[in-house]
């Protein structure tokens, strides 16, 4: 095997004013949706909580879910079930223990989401209604609005939330920096930049016994995704620069149908839910003709990865970029009822699904890999914990099981805030460690680099990759370290982030010499299990960075 060219990350910090103020709390969580909100709520059991977000609290990645939570939570179905249908979406990576977790601890978890205020839809029964999604052979989608489940969720956490404003601090409009840390390389906190004026305005610390990153997913790495503007990739880069570990970058998961607006579009783009298919919506090539049934015994609700590929392929033969999904057979009254967001996106955009086509795309939807962590959120660096989207737990494994995303956020941060009231207990940590000088070299990339390490991942390292296209990408990327910055401001801070993530995920990418769930190597289109079905772990150090494999139990 050829020798393998170095990655370029290493251990930095952004450049930054030092603080100008400090606060502290016992613990510190960064991010406003399910997995950030979750954590907060659950570690107030366990001392002081300061909530940070990036800008209002919901506007995070949660309110945009429009399939639901998956959990067995219907007649016939098992946790067994959903394991097994989890299992097989993640092609061989999964960990199987904390996948075992999730779906046995899942059930429970949404029953307290709805003891907190959370309202699902209801069948004519009065019973919960359970909608079907790709890669799951049960009914077991709790959805709310129809297709506004994650608005829900974030509607009855945030008015928990306003209960308690005693028990958790916020501060929002604040784009989160790096870790503290003290003598032992223990977590000792944050610094933030508050976009505003106040008593706490400009770059801060807070000082804290443990921080609990939450801050979403990468979608911005790419021209096109379904993730909000603020998806900038903050908590992995930050868990990169302070050398915590990070795991299976390579894995990103692109949605099938997102609306496709034309060549130009840029940034977060329409979704159309998967549950749009689990309701009989059916995908068609540029000759009105079905192309799923053939390639997979469940058709247009096979995985997405299988399914966003499939529309690549299809639309390449035809020398087109999108195809389009044909639901003109539901009616406008199951639109309106089943899908109103959704319906009313489409007509914004001058499409009537029930006499148009819809064109679609596969765009950047979720991040399967993140900052790697056990079973109850600890990452590799002590008192660093993170849960949600910004996460490796290892239940997601090469691809994620749709509308598990929401479930693992519930899940996982309720563990993480049992393990925080145990930590924190008579026998627990003492108070933390004084932050000590940060010896890292600071780094800071020009705003203008955001848009061309877009360009770059898009064409690179999207939905079909190649050694080719991903040395382009990677030699771009490295181009792009040159174009520095001198002044820190929010634009350059998120463009360097961008960067520093974008090459982790690039490299691994180019590493991993198979196809597997949503990684696709077109010059190694099969699954290698002889050699790689194993975990890729990054950990940045002082001088470069380490890439290890792991098996997965």
């Amino acid at each position: 095997m050829a020798a393998r060219p170095a990655i370029p990350v290493r251990r930095t910090r952004l450049l930054a004013p030092e603080p100008g103020w400090t606060a502290y709390a016992d613990t510190v969580v960064v991010g406003s949706g399910i997995a950030g909100l979750t954590a907060a709520l659950a570690a107030r059991h366990a001392g002081s909580v300061l909530l940070v977000t990036k800008a209002r609290l919901s506007d995070g990645s949660t309110r945009w879910a429009q399939g639901g939570i998956a959990a067995a939570l219907g007649r016939g179905d098992t946790p067994e079930a959903h394991l097994a249908d989890t299992l097989t979406a993640g092609a061989g990576l999964c960990d199987e223990a904390a996948v075992r977790a999730l779906v046995t601890e899942g059930p429970a978890a949404v029953r307290r989401l709805i003891d907190r205020g959370f309202k699902f839809d209801t069948a004519e029964d009065g019973r919960m209604s359970l909608g079907r999604e790709g890669g799951h052979h049960a009914d077991r989608i709790v959805h709310a609005g129809g297709d506004a489940t994650g608005a829900e969720v974030s509607r009855a956490l945030l008015a928990r939330l306003d209960q308690l404003p005693d028990e958790i601090e916020v501060i929002d409009h604040a784009l989160v920096l790096d870790l503290l840390t003290d003598a032992d390389g223990r977590a000792a906190g944050i610094t933030l930049h508050v976009m505003g004026e106040g008593a706490r305005d400009g770059v801060g610390a807070i000082r804290s016994r443990a921080v609990v990153l939450a801050t979403g997913g990468l979608g911005q790495v790419f021209n096109a995704t379904t993730n909000p503007a603020v998806a900038t990739g903050d908590g992995v880069a930050l868990a990169l620069r302070a050398g915590a570990k990070v795991a299976d970058l390579e894995f990103v998961q692109f949605h099938p149908t997102v609306l496709w607006l034309g060549e130009g579009a840029r940034g977060q783009q329409p979704l159309i839910s998967e549950a749009v298919r689990g309701e009989g919506a059916f995908l068609v090539d540029a000759k009105g003709e079905r192309f799923m049934p053939a390639l997979h015994p469940m058709a247009d609700l096979a995985p997405r990865d299988i399914v966003a590929k499939a529309i690549m392929r299809r639309a390449m033969e035809s020398g087109l970029d999108h195809l389009w999904l044909d639901t003109r057979h539901f009616g406008e009254d199951k639109w309106r009822g089943r899908f109103p967001t959704i319906w009313e996106s489409l007509q914004s955009h001058g499409i009537d699904p029930v006499r148009d086509l819809i064109p679609v795309a596969p765009a950047e939807h979720y991040a399967s890999g993140g900052v790697l962590t056990d079973a109850y959120g600890h990452t590799s660096i002590p008192g660093l914990y993170a849960c949600g989207e910004t996460a490796c737990t290892g239940v997601h494994g090469a691809n994620r099981l749709a509308s598990n995303s929401l479930l693992e956020g519930l899940v996982f941060a309720e563990r993480i805030g049992s393990d925080l009231a145990r930590a924190f207990g008579p026998e627990g940590d003492p108070a933390p460690g004084e932050p000590v000088a940060d010896p890292r070299p600071a780094v800071l990339l020009s705003p203008t680099v955001r848009g061309a390490t877009q360009q770059a991942m898009s064409a690179g390292a999207g939905v079909l990759r190649s050694a080719a296209s991903l040395g382009s990408t990677a030699r771009l990327l490295e181009e792009l370290r040159e174009h520095t910055d001198t002044q820190p401001r929010a634009e350059a801070w998120e463009a360097t982030n961008l960067q520093q993530v974008a090459v982790a995920l690039a490299a691994l990418a180019g590493r991993r010499e198979e196809t597997r769930g949503s990684h696709w190597r077109e010059d190694y289109p099969k699954t290698d299990d002889a050699r790689w079905r194993v975990r890729q772990v990054l950990s940045a150090q002082a001088d470069g960075c380490t890439v290890t494999e792991e098996n997965v139990a």
